[in-house]
């Protein structure tokens, strides 16, 4: 394959050329001030991502239609040859990792060291090269915002080992699956392949995820501003601590489920199993295992619905399968709100806010794993500004954002 590079004019809309040019400048001056010097240097970059369809699947083998987006982590990167990657984000301490030591260290879960550790570990685990480089990066890819911050990190890391000493000859879908391995056994978190997938492929993707190792993609075109909606985001403000085990009681359940039936996960079972066996699933399982199993079939099937209807230019059909999406993540997956805190559910307020204002127009659902954090809104441009006012009204200016889709995942930037 040919290396991932891409001018500037090519990953970034028109209207915003000027102020990433100034943005990456600006990040050759925090390199210059940091490491105290900028000699030969590189521009990379990966998105973060929205999901559109297939919440909480593909830990289980589903299905997922998401894309990436115009918010992204950039970093300006030197190569170097004294065996450590050290890299200062804006805004945070530098980290430095020693590629001669890629044990899991446990004192690093949940940290971007760890991430950086495990991007080396899987790429040298996988037989693809590894070696020093130092970076400055910033980033526009909202944090606890369901945008995939975390995972935009990994596949800039990746990408960036995959330019320097793979000769850009590492796929995104490989870089996609080494990020997930360093998220889930170095950070801590175990998540699916989808959120590194969509930052690192690009544009819109349905991926099917009945095997792991080789997923089936799909590239689809879809331009939402012909239809003459908005893709919005908006910042419920949620507090995310403590939500991990929150987080991976879906995926815990979903797979207790399928080990009734002897499989590891959901994808090897149908709807009918779960319906023939539902009294045996509750008593053993509990009600709310059997729900969220429930909500996995009817999600796979309304990615299939989401792909044909905007292959088939049918976007009022796209909007009821997102509003589908979005009342089966409420009702069954039950990701909204965690249960050890019923007094605080900023995202069914967002909801509430948000299904007022559209008055049975657009769509609206929870966004990324859910119980904090933010919804996602479909809105037509004539009630955009009403929208917008109406959220930060609650929730504080800035807290809309409206974004568009990025056609270019993780990538080499040529200025």
């Amino acid at each position: 394959m040919k290396p991932i590079v891409r001018n500037l004019n090519d990953v970034y809309p028109e209207a915003q050329r000027e102020s990433q040019l100034q943005r990456y400048r600006a990040a050759e001056v925090g390199f210059a001030e940091h490491f105290g010097e900028l000699g030969n240097h590189r521009f990379f970059s990966a998105p973060g991502r929205t999901e559109i369809c297939g919440n909480h699947t593909d830990h289980n083998n589903g299905k997922v239609f998401a894309a990436s987006v115009d918010l992204d982590v950039i970093a300006v990167v030197e190569q170097t040859d004294d065996g450590f990657v050290t890299i200062k984000s804006d805004g945070f301490p530098e980290d430095k990792i020693d590629i001669s030591d890629l044990d899991v260290h446990e004192d690093e879960k949940n940290t971007s060291a760890a991430l950086i550790r495990g991007v080396l570990k899987g790429f040298r685990k996988s037989g693809h090269k590894i070696g020093g480089f130092r970076a400055f990066t910033t980033s526009t890819v909202l944090k606890g915002s369901g945008l995939s911050s975390s995972a935009a990190f990994e596949v800039l890391v990746g990408t960036i080992l995959s330019h320097l000493y793979n000769k850009g000859q590492i796929t995104p879908i490989k870089v996609a699956q080494i990020a997930q391995f360093a998220e889930n056994e170095y950070f801590g978190k175990p998540s699916g392949l989808m959120d590194q997938m969509a930052c690192s492929v690009g544009g819109f993707v349905a991926i099917d995820f009945k095997d792991n190792d080789i997923p089936v993609i799909e590239n689809i075109t879809c331009d939402f501003e012909k239809y003459g909606h908005a893709l919005c985001i908006v910042d419920a403000k949620g507090d995310h601590a403590d939500l991990t085990d929150e987080y991976a009681s879906i995926a815990r359940e979903m797979k207790e489920v399928a080990g009734f039936f002897d499989c590891e996960t959901l994808r090897s079972l149908s709807f009918a199993d779960i319906m023939l066996n539902i009294n045996d699933l509750r008593e053993k399982f509990g009600d709310r295992a059997v729900l969220r199993a429930i909500h996995f079939f009817h999600e796979n099937e309304r990615v299939e619905k989401v792909v044909h209807a905007l292959k088939k230019g049918e976007f009022d059909n796209f909007l009821l399968s997102v509003k589908e999406s979005g009342d089966s993540s409420f009702k069954y997956l039950q990701n909204i709100y965690p249960n050890s805190d019923i007094r605080h559910q900023c995202l069914s307020i967002a909801l509430n806010i948000a299904e007022s204002t559209l008055h049975r127009k657009g769509a609206c659902r929870v966004h990324g794993g859910g119980f904090a954090g933010t919804i996602q809104a479909f809105v037509p441009f004539d009630i955009l500004t009403q929208f917008k006012m109406n959220m930060e009204k609650v929730f504080g200016v800035g807290s809309c954002h409206i974004l568009s889709i990025r056609n270019v995942g993780g990538c080499e930037v040529l200025l």
